[in-house]
């Protein structure tokens, strides 16, 4: 009389609540592209428009940003990229001599490297180094009410805080990425002359014949997407710190995870749109 429920309301019951998750999941998604797609329109706004309506934009502080986002990745991007162009060009050489066709190991790695893994490499770099900034920082000044002070002196935060950002990182991550470019060819060019049989000469001129100019712009298109999806992310979670010292911890690991994600699904889109406009 009191037992169990049958089988099938369990189902069903099981079946909603997976829908209702999924539904939620799906709206709040939805309402993260909302906020991030009003903030950079915002910050766009103040770079593009507020200079023509008398207010000054923060020319200092984009510098500042840049130097900071831009030259100080300078290192750690070289080293990461000129070991991912001897990896490609080493498993690229793997299979290429089976076909006895070792000569395309430069073509391979030109390629690869120009339209997908240099711009890739460089935003995972600049996330780690400051994506993550731009949360712990914004975020420090949310929970010391520093924001609601910008705003009590008649400073727009976004104006004075995710424009220069979004200046900095828009214009400082197609330079870093013709960095990873080259740095990423020249570990390619350091395999083939080494054990390959190339020279140095060949290698570069075989490089130079692969490519074609819509391949580096490819890559340069996708850099300055990925540099505003950073600043965006990593300012929105910021913005959206709650009270204390762990939310800011919280904040920055969500930016960190937010941002790669959000830059290989617009790198997915980016390459699918290219794709199917350059087979046409």
């Amino acid at each position: 009389m009191f037992g169990k429920p049958p089988p099938v309301q369990n189902c069903e019951i099981a079946n909603m609540s997976v829908v209702e998750t999924v539904g939620q999941a799906t709206v709040d998604g939805l309402a993260y592209l909302g906020d991030l797609t009003i903030l950079t329109g915002r910050s766009l706004h103040a770079v593009t428009v507020a200079p023509f309506q008398g207010q000054r934009l923060r020319g200092q502080r984009a510098v500042h940003q840049a130097m900071s986002a831009g030259v100080g990745a300078v290192p750690i991007l070289s080293l990461i990229s000129f070991f991912v162009g001897v990896i490609m060009a080493l498993q690229s050489a793997y299979e290429l001599q089976k076909l006895g066709a070792i000569a395309l190991v430069a073509r391979t790695v030109a390629i690869s490297v120009t339209r997908e893994l240099a711009p890739l490499i460089t935003a995972i770099v600049v996330i780690g180094r400051s994506g993550s900034a731009f949360a712990a920082e914004i975020g420090s000044m949310k929970v010391n009410e520093e924001i609601d002070a910008l705003e009590t002196m008649a400073l727009d935060p976004v104006q004075f805080l995710v424009a220069p950002k979004l200046v900095a990182m828009a214009l400082m991550l197609p330079c870093l990425t013709t960095w990873a470019d080259f740095m990423g060819i020249l570990g390619g060019a350091t395999f083939g002359v080494g054990a390959a049989g190339f020279t140095l000469g060949s290698y570069l001129e075989a490089t130079l014949h692969s490519l074609v100019l819509r391949d580096i712009i490819t890559g340069l298109i996708k850099s300055v997407m990925f540099g505003m999806v950073i600043t965006a992310v990593g300012c929105q979670e910021g913005l959206s710190t709650g009270l204390g010292a762990e939310q800011v911890g919280r904040s920055t690991t969500s930016a960190v995870v937010k941002s790669i994600f959000m830059v290989v699904a617009v790198d997915l889109v980016f390459t699918m749109l290219f794709y199917f406009t350059t087979s046409q």
